[in-house]
């Protein structure tokens, strides 16, 4: 992993708790592997603890580790570094994309029930106004009170927050061609057809991986049919929505939106979301971090613990699942 990675993810105290249970390779973190000092690391190591930054484990990366057995990943997406040479070896491979999930899930249900009572848009004019009005005048568009929110994809984050609105009293719908009606009905929503899914939520919620087939997956047509002042939340990817339809429609003042993501990251200094008030657009914050980082380690650990035992990964990512995982 890139040092910044390593100093950032795996503290004194979480480098103590693995050296507890494994031979740990004398530090810094290899960031290159293929410096003298990397490749006499790997011929002699077993499992490998990967994170942020980390090159591609290739063949001949492959060929350098003889005794490879496991990949340990102390962040979300694999497909960065795990090449086919690493499945072709029969290499077990383990995600912290559990762990990480957390975090987006509570983003994402903050900024629901903050959107639901327009609290962005109150608190400027509030600041603006200094004087309070007439609470009792509040349009009935406002609040949380059987809100209908869509989920688009319900992927570990996706059914993450499907879990964290359950206690609140709203309506969740959920589009994902790979869940059958009683799945839906197990994880206590409704499974509607993408279209109905933009035409029916006052929130739209996108938890959708970047892949060839979601590109530009949120189109025009959809956010078009999206109801009067719905909000638009992506914490997945930019490009799985079309970036200039939604900004037509802010532009517009038809619908709202929520951005961690975009298309590219950061959106250039004079792209016009920039200047849009009813755009609330985060540097992609809503992943592990600061104190949430301790959450990726501790995952790791553990998972290093059960490999070494011979227990196996509680958190493995299987080679037929990536063409669906981010």
């Amino acid at each position: 992993m890139s040092p910044d990675a390593a100093s950032a993810v795996l503290d004194p105290q979480s480098l103590g708790a693995f050296r507890r249970v494994c031979d740990l390779a004398p530090l810094p973190a290899l960031d290159d592997l293929s410096t003298p000092r990397a490749r006499g690391v790997l011929a002699d190591v077993d499992l490998l603890i990967t994170g942020w930054g980390c090159p591609p484990l290739d063949a001949d990366v492959l060929r350098a580790a003889p005794r490879l057995r496991a990949v340990v990943h102390t962040a979300g997406s694999v497909r960065g570094h795990v090449t086919d040479a690493c499945w072709e070896r029969g290499i077990e491979v383990s995600s912290a994309a559990a762990a990480n999930a957390l975090p987006v899930a509570e983003y994402t249900l903050a900024m629901i029930l903050l959107t639901g009572k327009r609290v962005f848009e109150r608190a400027r004019d509030y600041r603006t106004t200094r004087t309070r009005g007439n609470w009792l005048r509040t349009p009935r568009s406002v609040g949380n009170h059987r809100r209908t929110v869509g989920i688009l994809s319900a992927s570990l984050i996706g059914r993450r927050v499907v879990e964290l609105l359950r206690p609140h009293d709203i309506e969740v719908l959920l589009h994902d061609p790979f869940v059958s009606d009683g799945e839906a009905a197990a994880l206590g929503v409704e499974r509607v057809e993408l279209p109905e899914l933009f035409a029916r939520c006052d929130t739209v919620s996108v938890h959708t991986p970047l892949l060839p087939t979601t590109r530009g997956l949120v189109g025009r047509p959809l956010i078009d049919a999206m109801p009067a002042d719905a909000v638009l939340i992506n914490t997945s990817r930019g490009a799985v929505v079309d970036q200039d339809a939604l900004t037509d429609a802010l532009r517009a003042g038809r619908i709202r939106a929520v951005l961690d993501v975009t298309d590219p990251e950061a959106l250039p200094p004079d792209h016009p979301l920039w200047d849009c008030d009813n755009a609330l657009i985060t540097p992609h914050l809503a992943g592990s971090e600061g104190n949430e980082w301790r959450r990726l380690a501790d995952l790791a650990l553990a998972e290093t613990t059960r490999w070494a035992s011979g227990a196996g990964f509680l958190h493995p990512v299987r080679r037929e699942r990536l063409a669906f995982l981010a």
